[in-house]
């Protein structure tokens, strides 16, 4: 979405080659160990969700495999898989879990059936690092007012876009017949380069509500008169995704025991607009949006889902894939602070990726939208364990 977007945005390598009687579209990862077979016997299948969100997003990497997808070869562990088998791989994933039987015969049907695959990760253990990202909610107005000032733009027409790979692509603009990058946050939120050129669509109230608007990629506008829009990621900048809580730290504007996502929103609504664009532009990345009709769409252009979706690097994993991941959550007591971390495991689609979501060893996970949501995505930042399962 994210964006998508997350706390957070990227990639994959394509090369085209010639078939009896179409193009297929490849796309090999970069590293070889990203994945590695393990015994299907090590990885108790435990789900924490009831099956029914898992069905809706097995249903839409099915459709993403029959229409924009259809050509796509991913190379795992070695191998090359191409959209029909990994389509495959869902339909009789799909055919287990709701078949009569127990959940430990259908874990059992799984491990027959399947090949697993492990996440190198990004140290010596295999480890992931996963984050989380959500649907966030913005008061705001289809027109400008001294309340709703801060804009939402679509893609500026004036954007150049050159591919140099399936998902790595050049972005710019004309100037003086020169091709040079597209302007920078500072230069759209402050100096107002793009203002007055017919690219807003909604405004507003709350400058740091739309700086996370634009971090996780997409999320809800409701109206003042009580109507709901759902704005989703159109385009970027390309210019890069900086952290502005790493560049708070390093300039001692918080310190360690204040970096939480909730602490940091706190910190920022306390500026004034002066400083607090100041912060807000060291993330050069703008992001720009449209409309969509109700859910937040990943980079696979199929909506995602609450809790099933992640975002991972296609330069290492397949996109639309079934995994499997384990790690902990957080839990929260009444008043919305952390009282413990507990484990949980569950199936996810692979439907999303993210400018920080970079390597074998980052997954973010969506969260869904609204204020659980956005405790769980601000607070999750843990270790965990990732798998890819494929039909053999």
């Amino acid at each position: 979405m994210k964006y998508a977007v997350k706390f957070l945005l990227l990639g994959l390598i394509i090369l085209s080659v010639a078939g009896c009687t179409r193009s297929v579209t490849r796309m090999p990862a970069p590293s070889a160990v990203a994945l590695i077979a393990v015994p299907a016997e090590q990885v108790d299948l435990n789900d924490d969700l009831d099956f029914a969100s898992l069905e809706l997003a097995i249903d839409r990497s099915v459709k993403y495999y029959e229409g924009s997808g259809q050509n796509s070869v991913y190379r795992v562990a070695g191998k090359s898989f191409g959209a029909k088998q990994l389509k495959d791989s869902l339909l009789a994933f799909r055919k287990i879990i709701k078949n009569d039987a127990s959940i430990e015969e259908k874990k059992n049907q799984i491990r027959q059936k399947f090949d697993i695959y492990r996440a190198a990760g990004d140290d010596e253990y295999g480890g992931v690092l996963f984050t989380g990202y959500y649907e966030p909610l913005l008061d705001g107005s289809l027109t400008p007012t001294d309340k709703y000032k801060y804009p939402l733009y679509k893609p500026p027409p004036d954007i150049m876009m050159e591919a140099i790979s399936k998902n790595e692509t050049k972005i710019s603009r004309m100037k003086n017949g020169e091709s040079v990058p597209y302007y920078t946050r500072r230069e759209i939120d402050v100096e107002g380069v793009l203002k007055g050129r017919g690219m807003e669509f909604l405004w507003v109230a709350d400058p740091v509500e739309l700086f996370t608007l634009h971090i996780q990629g997409s999320g809800k506008i409701k109206l003042e008169d009580g109507r709901m829009l759902t704005v989703s990621y159109a385009q970027n900048n390309g210019r890069p995704f900086r952290s502005i809580t790493r560049f708070m730290l390093d300039n001692g504007k918080i310190n360690a025991s204040e970096s939480s996502y909730r602490n940091v929103k706190r910190f920022l609504k306390s500026k004034q607009e002066q400083e607090l664009f100041e912060i807000l532009s060291y993330n050069e990345r703008y992001i720009f949006f449209r409309f969509v009709e109700k859910e937040p769409v990943g980079s696979l252009g199929q909506p995602v889902t609450q809790d099933r979706s992640i975002a991972t690097d296609p330069d290492y994993f397949p996109q639309g894939a079934l995994a499997f991941i384990r790690l902990r959550k957080p839990v929260f007591d009444a008043e919305g602070n952390i009282k413990e971390r507990v484990p949980f495991s569950r199936f996810v689609l692979s439907q999303d990726k993210g400018s920080a979501i970079k390597g074998p060893g980052r997954v973010d996970l969506f969260c869904g939208f609204g204020a659980n949501a956005q405790s769980t995505a601000g607070s999750l930042k843990e270790k965990g364990e990732l798998f890819f399962l494929i039909k053999k």
